[in-house]
C-alpha cells in the first residue's frame, strides 16, 4: 500500500467511524429496544455504498477512500457479533437469531441494490 492509499483509507475512516457512532446513537434514541437497530443500519448502509462502488466499476483512489476507508469504518462486524452474543446472554435468543439472519439478509440485499444503482451510474 502506498503512502497515498494509506492517507485515503485514514481520511475515509475518519468520516466513517464517527458517522457509525452518531448513527447508532440516533437510531437507538428513536428505537429503544434490545435489538441493535443502529448496528444493522450502519452495516446495511455500508453494504449499499460498497455495492454502488462495485456496480459503477469504480476502483483506484475512490474505492480506497470510500470502499476501504469509509465503508470499512462505518460497518462493524465486531459490534454485530458482540451484540448478538449479548442478546443470547440476555435470554433473547430469538432476537439474536433475528439479528444474524436479518443482518445477513439486509447486507446482501443492500449490496445487490447498490450494484444495480451503480450499474445505472456507469
Amino acid at each position: 500500500m502506498t503512502g497515498w492509499n494509506l492517507l485515503l483509507v485514514a481520511v475515509g475512516a475518519s468520516v466513517g467511524a464517527p458517522l457509525r457512532y452518531l448513527t447508532d446513537r440516533f437510531v437507538r434514541s428513536r428505537h429503544p429496544s434490545l435489538f441493535p437497530w443502529g448496528t444493522l443500519t450502519v452495516n446495511a448502509v455500508a453494504s449499499f455504498v460498497l455495492g454502488v462502488l462495485a456496480g459503477a466499476a469504480l476502483s483506484g483512489p475512490v474505492f480506497v477512500l470510500v470502499g476501504t476507508g469509509f465503508c470499512g469504518a462505518l460497518s462493524t462486524y465486531s459490534t454485530f457479533s458482540y451484540e448478538t452474543v449479548r442478546l443470547y446472554e440476555k435470554r433473547a435468543s430469538g432476537l439474536a437469531l433475528l439479528n444474524v439472519g436479518g443482518s445477513i439478509f439486509a447486507g446482501v440485499i443492500a449490496v445487490v441494490l447498490g450494484m444495480l444503482l451503480g450499474g445505472l451510474l456507469r
